[in-house]
């Protein structure tokens, strides 16, 4: 599972550089997610826009990995494709999470 980080004053954005987060990747994903957030600062953007499928095992790694953070860290999400924005949909996970059209436009929320 690849993942580029970029730190930025207010916030650490995450790329997935994966075309799939899945039953096969997904505990690599949450591992890797929680080394890449261990002293995050307030902020996490998890910008998945090169994800084209997310299973449930997929969206549990990501809900873990939100639970995982330090309570004074928030996980949002950025630049979802139609197919992982509709999973977020129908599990109503987009209730849960900040959801931004793209990675530039969290910045300026």
């Amino acid at each position: 599972m690849k993942l580029e980080t970029t730190a930025h004053s207010d916030a650490l954005l995450i790329k997935v550089v994966e075309d799939r987060i899945d039953a096969a990747s997904c505990i690599q994903f949450k591992d890797e997610m929680q080394a890449a957030t261990v002293n995050a600062p307030a902020r996490v953007i998890l910008d998945m826009g090169q994800v084209k499928f997310l299973d449930s095992s997929g969206l549990g790694a990501v809900v873990a990995v939100m639970k995982a953070c330090a309570p004074d860290t928030r996980l949002e999400l950025a630049s979802l494709t139609p197919i992982v924005a509709k999973v977020f949909r129908l599990t109503r996970m987009d209730e849960v999470f900040a959801i931004h059209a793209s990675a530039a436009l969290a910045f300026t929320a």
